[in-house]
């Protein structure tokens, strides 16, 4: 029987039916709640040990913090110098896997400037550090991939980036980490693991848990889209929902088993033509570190670290955190960037493990995984690098629940070797992209640019636009992405909302000066053809749309968080 990776609309009504029994389906053996990086992960770890595997996330794939974050793949050089050196092994340990085996086609090397600024000490000890940090990289089970950290002069940085300001530096030293676009990876596991064959349903909330005396057998749950209530069996329910686990728990009564902290962390994104550099820069804040990141012809500039007790769903960067970024950068460079500077700006929340009242930025970024009550599996903590041991150790605790309930032997991990979708092949097309171009007739930059977003599935696009030369055109108002890949979004990238397509499975929503506004009727139309949409629901998804943008306008305006979050709280998600 062939499975089909593809998460279109018939797909996500497929898995509902057999997720809720009504295809006749027995009940799974692990049902995971959360579509975030952690929830894919453990999705597509399960499935791919045997287990009967369903997914549910009540919004989007990665519309949490899974879509919002650095978008860095790295070991984490803060924690080398809190001394937690095992986190920063594996980080790196997975860095290597994700960039040479696992996704080559999403991850991708950067390189980084860390500024030097004391004589005499700061080289050889942060040097040291770095030796270490690349040292632990090369000691992986994978290759290292990215080159080797090296010296530079103050001259040596002003050739590389000639907007720095030197005169405040010594030096610097130049060493590379990777990034990858955070929604594409989550939305790529979760394919994968459909692929596989599990069940995945977005637009699906848990309103609570089935009991059998004191274990979990299940959830209730209610599709968003359609208001049916339905149960899910499972004989293992793994709650990976990042920044709301505490919700999760309050409703099986599990409180207290973990606690974790919401922190916001918010990024500004700015055109690549207003800092003139080769290379992405780190530098130190008296709270934190302040990233500068190459992001294709942008910047990204974040970020905050800041506790957030108000929406979850929709955390609002306020006034007072995008003066924070601009101050720390306009610090190092000769051209000061102001507010009419910032194409884009998003907030996320790390959800940090917290036990003690100590400040979000000194909780540590480790995992753990906790059984509050049987049939129940909790996992929290962690970063975007080690979502996959974060995946197999909740998944090894499912296991183990398994074996002492309904003596089931479950086998050992092996995402370690499963390349995901898009991998396969991605090496091979990439040789060919001129003549892919050739035969396409696509511009060479275009198929570049589909190989870093889809790899080896290329040739899904390829073929759109070949049977309808409409879809090789660019998108008005966003024209660095094709019409085709709004009309795949929708076919087998599960996106239902105009809100999915401009945030995450593109990111004109922060790669415009507009906010996407001028690129949402364009991009609602290709959807509506697709999903069925007559006219009025059509303009109901832009309008939804705007008034999202115009909110997020406002929120950035304010002074306080609490202002910001009343601003923005005011369009909620379309239902």
């Amino acid at each position: 029987m062939s499975i089909s990776s593809a998460l279109g609309p018939d797909a996500r009504d497929a898995a509902l039916a057999a997720m809720s029994g009504v295809s006749g389906e027995a009940e799974l053996d692990v049902l995971v709640v959360g579509g975030g990086i952690v929830g894919a992960g453990v999705a597509l770890d399960a499935v791919t040990r045997g287990l009967n595997t369903g997914l549910l996330e009540q919004r989007d794939l990665a519309s949490g913090t899974s879509s919002r974050s650095s978008k860095l793949v790295h070991g984490g050089l803060r924690y080398l110098e809190m001394l937690d050196f095992g986190l920063v092994r594996e980080a790196l340990q997975e860095r290597g896997l994700l960039l040479t085996r696992l996704a080559p086609h999403l991850v991708r090397p950067v390189p980084f400037l860390y500024p030097l600024t004391h004589r005499g000490w700061e080289r050889p000890y942060v040097g040291a550090g770095l030796a270490l940090y690349d040292g632990m990289a090369m000691l992986g089970k994978s290759e290292m991939g990215v080159p080797r950290h090296r010296h530079l002069t103050r001259k040596g940085v002003a050739r590389i980036a000639p907007d720095f300001k030197t005169e405040t530096i010594v030096g610097a030293i130049q060493y590379y980490d990777c990034q990858v676009d955070d929604a594409r990876l989550v939305l790529t596991l979760a394919r994968s693991a459909a692929g596989h064959g599990a069940y995945v349903a977005t637009r699906t909330r848990v309103l609570g848990f089935l009991r059998e005396g004191e274990r979990v057998v299940g959830v209730r749950a209610r599709d968003l889209e359609t208001s049916r209530d339905f149960e899910v069996r499972a004989r293992v329910v793994v709650n990976a929902a990042g920044v709301w686990t505490d919700e999760i728990q309050e409703l099986v009564g599990g409180r207290g088993a973990l606690h974790v902290q919401a922190s916001k962390g918010i990024h500004l994104v700015v055109p690549r033509d207003r800092i003139r550099s080769e290379s992405g820069f780190i530098v130190r804040t008296e709270k934190s570190v302040l990233f500068v990141i190459p992001w294709g012809r942008h910047w990204i500039i974040g970020t905050t670290d800041t506790d957030w007790n108000l929406d979850k769903a929709h955390p609002a960067a306020s006034r007072a955190d995008i003066d924070y970024v601009l101050d720390h950068v306009n610090a190092i460079l000769r051209e000061p960037l102001d507010h009419e500077d910032v194409e884009g700006v998003y907030a996320g929340l790390r959800p940090l493990l917290s036990g003690e009242s100590e400040p979000t930025s000194k909780i540590s970024r480790e995992h753990t995984v906790v059984t509050p009550v049987s049939g129940l599996v909790m996992i929290a903590g962690g970063k975007l690098t080690t979502y996959r041991v974060m995946a197999k150790d909740a998944v090894d605790a499912a296991a183990h629940s398994l074996k002492s309930t309904v003596s089931m032997t479950v086998r050992d991990s092996i995402t370690d070797r499963v390349p995901l979708l898009g991998a396969e092949g991605y090496e091979t097309r990439a040789n060919q992209r001129v003549l892919l171009a050739r035969r396409s007739g696509l511009h060479v930059a275009r198929i570049d640019h589909l190989l870093g977003r889809y790899g080896g599935l290329v040739d899904d696009l390829l073929d759109l636009v070949q049977e309808r030369r409409v879809l090789a055109l660019p998108l008005e108002g966003a024209e660095d992405y094709l019409a085709a890949e709004v009309v795949y979004a929708v076919t087998h990238e599960g996106a239902r909302h105009l809100d999915d397509v401009l945030t995450r499975r593109t990111r004109i929503s922060i790669e415009t000066f507009d906010r996407g506004v001028g690129a949402a009727p364009g991009v609602a139309r290709l959807m509506a053809a697709e999903l069925g949409w007559d006219a009025a629901r059509t303009a109901e998804e832009v309008d939804h749309y705007l008034r999202r943008v115009e909110a997020e306008r406002q929120s950035q305006l304010k002074l306080t968080d609490q202002e910001a979050d009343e601003a923005r709280v005011q369009v909620p998600d379309i239902v």
